[in-house]
């Protein structure tokens, strides 16, 4: 059993598309490898501030991380900080908001885009700025960290299929294929990462629109998938709600910490 965890955040990934397009993940699923959940992002339906609640367990309307330009770290014990805190290795390939938000704010590329320091709460880190940032080059990223480092958490973070919703909208051959792309990619290193033993979440921060846009109450915004890969969940039929992965990531890293999380969710 391997208590190390990889969690991959495939930004705005709405719940139907992944169940209809990820053919590899849902493979795993149907071959009992995985188990697939859907959970409701909080809202606001906004990338930063669900940055924070997945990493932090703090719903946005208590972090006051409430919409894309609060530019500032966060006040909240993250999983970064409690692994960093305790003794573990931590490591992110990630937009650059993820940076700010753990590490150092504002955001400076010379300095932070490659971020090799111990006392920081994300000691190893390839951030990036760019929304069409390639997922090929971002899961490589998370790759050479995983090798090279070793870390006991490991967060990867790639952008295509939101940049792509808010170009073409939910409802287009161009946001699906985009989720289609991103589960080859994964499909070329999760049998790795499952051979190997980690502990994988595969989740989104929110959903899509038919407005080419995100941050209110539709459904289709708001709902996302959840995979879970590894024998130390329970693979059950609960329900897990956005701010209990925080809690779920400490759970499995062994970590003593104050978060919510479904108990029933683990093994």
């Amino acid at each position: 059993m391997n208590d190390k965890v990889i969690l991959v955040v495939l930004d705005g990934l709405n719940l139907k598309v992944a169940q209809d397009c990820l053919g590899y993940l849902n493979g795993l699923v149907e071959y009992k490898k995985a188990t697939q959940y859907s959970l409701y992002s909080e809202l606001p339906s906004l990338s930063r501030p669900l940055y924070e609640c997945i990493l932090t367990g703090v719903a946005p309307i208590e972090s006051g991380i409430v919409h894309n330009n609060v530019t500032r770290r966060s006040l909240f014990e993250s999983v970064f900080s409690l692994a960093q805190a305790q003794g573990k290795t931590t490591a992110a390939a990630a937009y650059h908001w993820v940076s700010e938000l753990y590490n150092r704010s504002p955001y400076d590329p010379v300095r932070d885009r490659h971020t090799h320091n111990e006392s920081l709460q994300i000691q190893h880190g390839v951030f990036y700025h760019w929304d069409h940032y390639p997922d090929e080059a971002l899961i490589l990223d998370g790759e050479y960290l995983r090798q090279e480092f070793d870390p006991d958490f490991l967060l990867v973070h790639s952008m295509n299929i939101d940049d792509t919703g808010h170009k073409f909208g939910l409802d287009s051959p161009e946001y699906r294929n985009s989720a289609r792309h991103a589960d080859i990619i994964l499909s070329n290193f999760l049998p790795t990462w499952i051979e190997e033993g980690y502990q994988i979440l595969i989740t989104s921060d929110h959903g899509m629109n038919n407005d080419k846009s995100h941050g209110g109450t539709l459904i289709e915004e708001r709902e996302v998938p959840l995979y879970l890969i590894g024998d130390r969940f329970s693979h059950l039929d609960v329900a897990i709600k956005q701010t209990e992965l925080c809690g779920l990531v400490c759970e499995v890293l062994g970590l003593t910490h104050q978060k919510a999380f479904n108990e029933d969710a683990l093994a």
